[in-house]
């Protein structure tokens, strides 16, 4: 096993490792604010970690830009999508979540 195979397969534990965390905060956490931020922060840097690994794996000649490229349409797009979900949120109005109080339900409008 070189050393390229041993970063590509951390880079590959590393992002499925962050994916994980990123799916456990969408189901553990109390309102959609805090899920939207888990989903945009997790899911950004879990598929561009896996995306590191292939482009390791693969070599810039058959990779070549593709995955460069790939990457920076993660970080300007899944951010903004989880910014949006969270604004039409407030302005549908479902609550924030308050320490010391249930979690709403996040069919709850009231």
């Amino acid at each position: 096993m070189t050393l390229d195979d041993t970063l590509v397969a951390a880079l590959i534990l590393l992002g499925c490792f962050v994916l994980l965390v990123a799916a456990i905060g969408i189901v553990r956490l109390p309102d959609v604010y805090c899920r939207s931020h888990a989903l945009g922060k997790g899911m950004t840097l879990g598929i561009s970690l896996l995306l590191l690994a292939l482009w390791l794996h693969l070599g810039t000649d058959a990779a070549g830009i593709k995955v460069p490229l790939a990457i920076g349409f993660l970080f300007a797009t899944i951010p903004v999508a989880s910014h949006l979900l969270s604004r039409v949120a407030y302005r549908t109005g479902i609550p924030f979540y308050k320490p010391g109080e249930k979690a709403p339900k996040d069919h709850d409008t009231a």
